[in-house]
């Protein structure tokens, strides 16, 4: 039997076609295509599931990457909300005996007075705060307050220690005042000012009292003492006589100031230096002798920043630097210390704060200065005003004041914590609108 002729499949398919067109036409006389016919009842389980266009794999697709996103923040947030820097290492640290004693605890002393620097001067204490209202031009430069007992504190409400300032600084913004005797009975107030037409930044400043009063009034000098542009200006500033009668002034170089950004300006590569500096100054507290010297700078557990310096000198000839790292804003806001055996250094740190969050309930504690026989120490933590303890500074109500602890420098060069003369009440001079102190 001979094959049948073999067909051309695009023909044949092309006729069975244009027979379909023609049939339709005779029968109704035009094109009349069907609708799509609707998918049976209860094929698809959900609305786009299985997809069956490109429409419904584009929406099931974002829909995907949004779940993700969500889950990843579900899982991320709790962390960065509460994880400490990644520089912190203090956390669950073993604590001295001295700090599970209750007598031990730190003295609430002046409400609103952050950054504190302390003189004793013909039985009196005398104390001076950081300005208390931040950009106020009306604020008062330098508050005072003065204890006769390291325990019992009046702040002169009102009262002002420098009620001029120099030509080259804002009416703004005075920060961490401290003040020592110069040899002819007058006193030097060197303390940080807001510099004019420098972006906000602070350099420091020297004013001298106009008798032998420590109340002063104090006369600011015409230009600053210390304003290194490099690192943004200089802040802090901690006055120092030594035993041979040379006088120094320690201060911040403030350079996480012009950091490139991240936490406290400065956690973003390259990490920029901020060092603490020495700068050997003339007797009369306004000249300097040479150029300043670096002491100190940040290693990584510092975090981004070292501040608020402050030596003092043991009777055998150790020094000690004491001084906060982290930024004063944050919980992890601590007091440090280091010795040497020399003032310029090298300064061995000690192996753990002095101070940090958590220690007798208080939070971010810094800013702190020591008396010059290393027994009594002054420094500023966030506070309630009305409960007077320590608080979260994201609280509704939240200051710095100052607190004030007894300590005991030991002969192996660590620093224990000894309780407080608390044999007076405490006054009430010392809270805001004047309140009366719960004891």
């Amino acid at each position: 039997m001979a094959d049948s002729p073999k067909k051309d499949p695009a023909y044949s398919q092309a006729t069975e076609v244009s027979e379909v067109f023609d049939s339709e036409r005779s029968s109704q006389g035009t094109f009349d295509a069907k609708p799509p016919a609707k998918p049976e009842q209860g094929k698809r389980k959900c609305l786009l599931w299985p997809p069956r266009n490109r429409r419904d794999r584009i929406i099931l697709s974002a829909l995907g990457i949004l779940a993700a996103v969500l889950l990843a923040l579900v899982i991320a947030l709790p962390i960065v909300l509460t994880r400490r820097p990644l520089a912190y290492h203090y956390s669950g640290r073993p604590l001295d005996p001295t700090y599970h004693v209750v007598e031990n605890n730190p003295v609430f002393g002046v409400f609103d007075f952050p950054d504190p620097g302390l003189l004793h001067h013909n039985g009196t204490w005398y104390a001076y705060g950081t300005n208390p209202r931040r950009n106020d031009p009306s604020s008062i430069h330098v508050p005072v307050a003065t204890s006769t007992n390291f325990i019992n504190w009046t702040l002169h409400h009102g009262y002002d220690a420098m009620p001029t300032v120099g030509g080259w600084e804002r009416e703004i913004n005075h920060w961490a005042p401290d003040v020592i005797q110069r040899d002819d009975g007058r006193f030097l107030l060197y303390y940080a000012g807001e510099v004019k037409n420098y972006h906000k930044h602070h350099c420091v400043g020297v004013a001298v009292s106009q008798g032998d009063d420590p109340m002063g009034p104090y006369i600011p000098e015409k230009e600053p003492l210390a304003c290194p542009h490099q690192y943004g200006g200089a802040i802090d500033p901690s006055p120092f006589r030594d035993v041979d009668g040379k006088l120094y002034v320690t201060y911040k170089a403030d350079g996480n100031s012009v950091g490139h950004g991240g936490y406290c300006g400065n956690s973003r590569a390259p990490i920029v230096s901020v060092p603490i500096m020495l700068q050997e100054m003339e007797s009369n507290g306004i000249t300097k002798v040479g150029e300043p010297e670096i002491i100190l700078d940040i290693i990584p557990s510092d975090g981004p920043l070292v501040e608020a310096p402050n030596i003092i000198r043991r009777e055998d000839g150790t020094y000690f630097l004491f001084y906060s790292s982290h930024c004063f804003t944050s919980p992890w806001y601590d007091v440090k210390y280091a010795n040497a055996r020399s003032i310029r250094g090298p300064y061995t740190r000690a192996p753990q704060p002095l101070f940090e969050t958590g220690d007798f309930d208080l939070q971010s504690p810094g800013g702190a200065t020591v008396s010059l026989d290393g027994t009594k120490m002054v420094f500023h933590a966030d506070c309630d005003a009305k409960s007077r303890i320590s608080g979260p500074r994201d609280s509704e109500h939240s200051w710095r004041c100052m607190y004030t602890a007894a300590i005991n420098i030991q002969a192996n060069n660590t620093i224990a914590l000894s309780p407080p003369d608390l044999t007076a009440s405490t006054n009430s001079t010392n809270l805001p609108n004047n309140e009366t102190a719960v004891d």
